[in-house]
């Protein structure tokens, strides 16, 4: 028997065991609203020193951007005594904002803890005249306001000695000593304050074994405690995106938004200009229905003065949300996703079994009428200011004249079955199902963790085929047949040729810029004209090499564009070389995108890509993080073979259609991007 028409195949043991914290996620997914609470240290300096307005950075973050020594700031927990804190009554304000829990600071970057600790005494408890654990008060508030309570925790650490310096992105690695400190102290929030519905991490940039660890030790205490994403290496229970950032798509993994009051700080400014309160209200509710839509969670921060009070204006502003989710909470609470996924200018989207909600939150459309790819389906009622009717395969609904006045409308639509994503039923059409690969805070992006096809066949089928490039041999696979699970090894067998023409390479640019994410979106065509990221003092040089090591600082990104010339409509291979992360645009697309195992200095891949006649664009984007050197590598592949894994199975033959997926096996995260994406199937 060859191994090119059978391979062994080894049916996957499913599992009835899962990660304990996935077993709280869909409460956790549930609730949607939370309370942030930045409150620490800073709060009694307001974002003033020395009589000064601190107008850079944060203002939680006061003692960096204002170059206050640490013996200096040491000093302010002297005087620290926030007589007007009240767990009991900022619970109560919670409530009334309809947020289901309250996550508050136990320690932030100044290395302040909010609690009673054994590591160090600078501490609320032994170092400031209040001696008070305010992570034990809020705790205990929350239990008796039946809300859930979880708590925030810095991975940097200003203040303990064997930590990094102070730097300006917060990313730093993590020496070994401060990390047995932050082991220490996660162990003592995670087992003195009883139930803890989330940890939420920041910051830092650990290694794998780091956030492994620090995950397993929440885990160890707290079953249903869920884990923010920026613990980093993809050892996360719900993906955390940037500060005051939503995402443009709906992401296949729990999220969540986490936005301040006003983008420039979250911690208590005194000299922050506020305005009108139903304004910021009105901005808010529209930013959380935004995320609902997305199948997202929103955390909203508010930041106590400096005697612990509530800013009266972040109250206002939580009341009157509250007041709207008193009448429309259900198109908010226990939803999931849009079914569709684009946005739209008139508002949002959210379902709940057969139920959708449309949420008139954006600008009415100047016809006052929109269509909704709904069909296969019944409506049987409608509800709220809209004309409703299911024609032969588009929902229509033309609004009311007063849908967009006063509050924002809810328009309530029962089917007779759910409203599912139109890509679900697509057949013969990968089908990209995506999570969010995160490694710290700035090196994160949307990942595509596994392909799925709904195969449909005129006739039965005696199995399907894996294409793939050099780059994927020897790689262990998952495949999936309508539900049922085979492992695979992608071998070195078939080769074939897939250039059908010659090409020519030229006009080969390079650029470095001091982009700091690695989560940047799509491109149209790169112009040497124009700095990439936005970066005005980045240039590109002409360059003749395909290979290069060049200096780097960390979270630089170096973009190297040149010209590939094809005679007809065709793939090729090329050989594309990066360091910590790298990304292949074709043509304005991007292709290929992915984060390099840690403190990856270089690895080269062979990307599969699509010419069109005529020039065509090909963009790398290599991405650094701390290392010292960038190298990279882009030319059109001497190795232009493709190889092939048979997946012949005796179900293939009981039905001609069937729902075929793929992804890596045994990946250490199942957020990490599964790298396949060389890889085609046909039948």
């Amino acid at each position: 028997m060859r191994r090119t028409a059978f391979i062994s195949l080894v049916i996957l043991a499913v599992t009835a065991s899962v990660a304990k914290a996935q077993n709280s996620s869909n409460t956790w997914y549930d609730d949607k609203y939370s309370m942030f609470i930045h409150f620490g240290l800073y709060s009694a300096l307001g974002g003033v020193w020395e009589g000064n307005e601190i107008h850079r950075g944060y203002s939680e973050q006061i003692q960096s951007h204002a170059g206050i020594y640490s013996d200096v700031y040491e000093k302010v927990a002297d005087t620290f005594d926030p007589v007007n804190f009240n767990a009991d009554e900022i619970v109560a304000l919670a409530k009334r904002a309809g947020m289901r829990s309250v996550v508050i600071t136990s320690k932030h970057h100044d290395g302040f803890c909010m609690f009673k600790t054994e590591t160090t005494d600078f501490n609320s408890y032994d170092s400031t005249p209040s001696h008070r654990d305010y992570m034990m008060e809020m705790s205990e508030a929350c239990r008796r306001g039946g809300v859930k309570f979880g708590m925030y925790f810095s991975l940097v650490d200003w203040h303990y000695p064997g930590a990094s310096n102070i730097t300006s992105h917060n990313a730093n690695p993590i020496p070994e000593v401060h990390h047995q400190l932050n082991l220490a102290q996660v162990k003592e929030l995670v087992t003195r304050y009883g139930d803890v519905s989330e940890l939420w991490f920041d910051m830092g940039s650990l290694s794998p074994q780091q956030s492994r660890e620090l995950y397993n030790l929440v885990h160890e205490y707290q079953p249903s405690c869920m884990v923010s994403g920026r613990l980093g290496n993809g050892y996360y229970d719900f993906a955390v995106m940037s500060d005051n950032y939503y995402p443009e798509a709906t992401l296949q993994t729990p999220w969540q938004s986490c936005a301040s009051m006003f983008d420039e700080t979250w911690g208590y400014r005194s000299w922050q200009v506020r305005g009108s309160s139903h304004d910021k209200a009105q901005e808010k509710l529209r930013s959380l229905i935004r995320v609902a839509s997305g199948g997202g969670n929103f955390l909203l921060n508010i930041g106590p003065m400096d005697d612990g009070a509530v800013v009266p204006f972040e109250a206002a502003v939580l009341e009157e949300i509250g007041k709207w989710l008193d009448r429309n909470g259900e198109a908010i609470y226990g939803t999931t996703q849009s079914p569709f996924r684009s946005r739209f200018a008139w508002g949002g989207v959210t379902r709940k079994s057969n139920v959708l909600y449309l949420i008139l939150s954006g600008k009415r459309p100047s016809s006052g009428e929109i269509t909704l790819p709904v069909k296969d389906n019944k409506l049987l009622k409608a509800e709220g200011p809209a004309k409703v009717k299911l024609q032969k395969d588009a929902l229509s609904v033309k609004f009311d004249a007063d849908a967009y006045t006063g509050d924002i409308k809810v328009v309530k639509l029962t089917f007779k079955r759910p409203v599912l994503p139109a890509e679900s039923k697509q057949t013969n059409t990968r089908i990209t199902k995506n999570s969010y690969c995160c490694q710290d805070y700035y090196t994160n992006y949307r990942s595509d963790v596994s392909y799925t096809w709904n195969t449909h066949s005129t006739r039965k089928l005696a199995g399907v085929c894996f294409t793939y490039t050099a780059t994927d041999v020897d790689k262990q696979v998952e495949v999936t047949l309508d539900g049922k699970p085979y492992a695979y090894t992608l071998h070195k067998d078939a080769p074939k040729s897939i250039m059908q023409a010659r090409v020519a390479e030229s006009n080969r640019y390079v650029c470095h810029t001091r982009k700091s994410t690695f989560d940047a979106d799509a491109h149209d065509l790169f112009s040497p004209s124009v700095s990439p990221d936005g970066d005005k003092e980045a240039k590109w040089q002409s360059v003749a090499l395909d290979h290069q090591t060049v200096e780097a600082r960390p979270f630089q990104t170096v973009y190297v564009m040149e010209t590939v010339t094809s005679p007809c409509e065709q793939e090729v291979i090329m050989e594309v070389g990066a360091g910590n992360g790298v990304e292949l645009y074709v043509n304005g697309y991007s292709v290929m995108k992915h984060l390099n195992p840690y403190r990856c200095a270089y690895r080269m891949e062979k990307v599969r890509v699509n010419l069109r006649p005529g020039d065509n664009q090909i963009v790398l984007r290599a991405y650094n993080r701390h290392e010292r050197n960038i190298e990279w590598h882009l030319k059109v592949s001497d190795d232009q073979n493709i190889y092939s894994t048979p997946v012949y199975l005796p179900d293939f033959r009981k039905s001609s259609s069937h729902t075929v997926t793929i992804r890596q096996a045994d990946e250490d995260s199942q957020h990490k991007d599964c790298e396949l994406y060389n890889l085609r199937m046909i039948f």
